[in-house]
């Protein structure tokens, strides 16, 4: 009998330690963001953001009863070859959650994604697009194995040149941005949505160039000037918009930018005093839009982690609250079951309720248009980066001012 009840007893004991490890077996998500390269700057704050967001979850206690999410970094160098590399390195580390942004990238990780989702069904994984923004990865080539927690370009488009048709002063408007499939998707955008709000608008250049490439932009600052633009579309971002901005300042060009991409982490440092009073841009979130509550978070996570970069960066905090309200609605980590938890739901987030649209796994959110100007004004109370510029809100586009068309016609396991 002593033997019996031992033996009961030890497989009681197994039987708790193992529950025990499950329950403490954190939930990852790989962020794939290039950590190296002219842009890592981009990567360290989105990680950073993606950390941040991670820990206010896990501070409510985590999911499924205790469980953490754990951000796993993975390098992608800006490449989709690398993004490709380390896709594979988080599968087979069982990874079922890949983060990642920039168009070229998520083209690859959705098609390689779906290729290894319908091999291997019992070894799913999900695709969480925070800012990659071409429309086409939520319309002609949308797929049930990839999410997008931010508005694509020609929402953020919506926003942009609907300020720009309010703004009478605007007659002459050059378009420059990257060639890839952002910068083109911003191109054929903007032209579409200016001749559609503004038809006395003249677009007076359109031009493409090479993504990260360009040294010197005084032949394109000259170029632009050559036109009698007064205003400048891009979305350019990166070393691509600050040189732009240092050559028209340094050259006394006066005309004023609408850039999709100006708040993006190391841009407003790189830009400095060259953009302001001069540079609007669009965005999910800023710190000089926070309520008291989320200004102390947010400040304090740039403490913790050591940056004065403004991680009040909407689309990580989004990404990761959804995903762990839907594995909790789910009751599991199942990327399939968490799928179709996600389809259709709400974030009450700091900016009002946006929502993850099902018919295409678009989120449909509010969008702000802000300037960068002196910090310490009204409006203005913090500056960014250390620059002594801030962001100072426009005008706020609600989440179903900005919900386009649904264009997808979507495949399901």
């Amino acid at each position: 009998m002593y033997v019996r009840i031992a033996g009961v007893a030890f497989v009681a004991l197994l039987s708790w330690n193992c529950l025990s490890a499950v329950g403490d077996e954190t939930i990852k998500i790989a962020v794939s963001v290039g950590l190296s390269g002219p842009n890592a700057i981009y990567g360290e704050g989105q990680l950073n953001a993606f950390n941040a967001a991670a820990d206010m979850v896990n501070a409510r206690g985590g999911v499924l009863g205790g469980r953490k999410i754990e951000i796993v970094p993975m390098d992608n160098k800006g490449t989709p070859q690398e993004a490709l590399i380390q896709l594979k390195r988080a599968i087979d580390g069982d990874i079922r959650y890949i983060a990642s942004t920039v168009s070229s990238v998520v083209h690859a990780l959705t098609d390689a994604i779906a290729k290894h989702n319908a091999r291997y069904p019992d070894r799913t994984a999900l695709l969480l697009n925070f800012n990659s923004l071409d429309p086409a990865l939520t319309e002609a080539k949308c797929s049930f194995w990839h999410f997008r927690f931010e508005p694509h370009t020609d929402m953020q488009l919506m926003a942009l040149t609907k300020f720009i048709a309010s703004q009478s002063a605007i007659q002459k408007v050059y378009l420059l941005n990257q060639d890839y499939a952002f910068g083109q998707s911003v191109s054929r955008g903007s032209r579409e949505q200016l001749i559609a709000r503004r038809p006395d608008i003249s677009i007076v250049g359109d031009e493409l160039i090479p993504l990260a490439k360009v040294k010197d932009f005084a032949p394109y600052v000259a170029k632009i000037r050559a036109t009698g633009a007064d205003s400048v579309l891009t979305g350019n971002w990166g070393t691509d918009l600050s040189l732009l901005l240092k050559a028209s300042n340094e050259m006394g060009f006066k005309a004023h930018y609408y850039a999709l991409l100006a708040a993006g982490f190391g841009t407003p440092s790189a830009i400095g005093a060259a953009g302001a009073d001069r540079i609007k841009t669009i965005y999910s979130w800023h710190l000089n839009a926070t309520d008291p509550k989320w200004e102390r978070t947010i400040l304090d996570y740039q403490s913790k982690y050591k940056t004065n970069a403004d991680l009040a960066y909407l689309p990580a905090f989004r990404t990761v609250e959804m995903v762990a309200s839907a594995i909790n609605q789910a009751g599991t980590t199942d990327p399939v079951k968490v799928a179709h938890a996600l389809e259709g739901m709400h974030f009450a987030g700091p900016t009002g309720d946006s929502w993850m649209r099902a018919e295409d796994h678009q989120v449909i959110a509010p969008i702000f248009v802000m300037s960068f100007v002196k910090a310490g004004q009204p409006g203005a109370k913090y500056d960014v980066e250390g620059t002594g510029y801030g962001w100072k809100t426009d005008v706020v586009f609600s989440a179903k001012d900005m919900a386009p068309a649904v264009r997808c016609a979507m495949e399901r396991p």
